[in-house]
């Protein structure tokens, strides 16, 4: 598989040395990014955490594109969580607005460049002008096939399983009533008909995954940077696939022997 180098990095760059790195035919199919440390990152310099967040916003915009220019199928970005809702109001309301911003901005572009945006989560419980705005988003995309953007909003892991097995017990309710095994709960959530994701990224340097995708991360390679998320660009999220392509990915089994291989051969292809 090629790619225009030109589009990834600029020529000579320490980017550029990663980019040739990275197997493009073995890249994560689903990237999943914990974005981590926006408040901090404002403390740090003496502003308000609002600021942190606006400045937040740029990292999103590089990493979209990076992911989308690599080959990447499906991007997971963790926007808002259930929890986000604790923080203070002021905090909330900036949060909201640069998501109406960003969306309103980039919509053109996604549509360009074949980006899906799907909002992940209890999204439609937002204030109504972030629902309009997501909507349309929805909407205006929903042709894109060069990847898909999940933003997950007011999510919860935890939440969205309880979702998922109330749309089961609602199916049974119907008349389509089925044995419950992985499967059905995974066609049930939010992400169904997506790969699970194979990469979770967090920034900021915590170790753990916040409720997030409890249940799609089972098998997930977790890379864990110190780089607080507005200082987050390309060359990380290139560091992070160069890191994950030199795993040795085994889904439980003991890679080497020849029934295992087969079988991670197969998990590799329906992954």
């Amino acid at each position: 598989m090629s790619r225009d180098l030109s589009l990834l990095a600029d020529p000579g760059s320490p980017e550029e040395l990663l980019v040739r790195r990275i197997d493009l035919d073995r890249l994560p199919r689903h990237l999943a990014v914990i974005m981590d440390g926006n408040g901090r990152w404002a403390k740090a310099r003496g502003l308000p955490r609002a600021e942190g967040h606006r400045a937040g916003v740029r990292a999103v915009r590089e990493v979209v594109e990076s992911a989308a220019r690599l080959g990447v199928e499906v991007l997971t970005l963790y926007a808002f969580s259930v929890e986000n809702w604790k923080r203070p109001r002021y905090e909330v309301w900036t949060l909201m607005n640069l998501l109406k911003d960003y969306v309103r901005q980039e919509l053109d572009e996604m549509v360009a460049n074949g980006i899906r945006c799907r909002p992940i989560g209890r999204w439609r419980e937002l204030e109504a002008s972030v629902v309009r705005e997501l909507e349309r988003a929805v909407t205006e995309t929903a042709g894109g096939t060069a990847m898909t953007l999940n933003i997950a909003l007011n999510y919860s892991g935890r939440s969205e399983i309880v979702d998922a097995c109330r749309r089961i017990v609602a199916d049974w309710a119907g008349g389509k009533r089925t044995d419950i095994d992985e499967r059905t709960i995974g066609e049930h959530l939010s992400t169904a008909g997506q790969p699970d994701p194979d990469l979770l990224i967090r920034t900021s340097g915590e170790v753990r995954i916040s409720n997030f995708l409890l249940w799609q991360i089972a098998y997930a390679e977790i890379w864990i940077t110190p780089t607080l998320w507005p200082d987050f660009r390309r060359g990380d999220l290139y560091q992070a696939i160069v890191d994950f392509q030199g795993r040795e990915r085994r889904f439980g089994t003991v890679a080497g022997e020849p029934e295992a291989d087969r079988f991670l051969a197969g998990r590799r292809r329906s992954s």
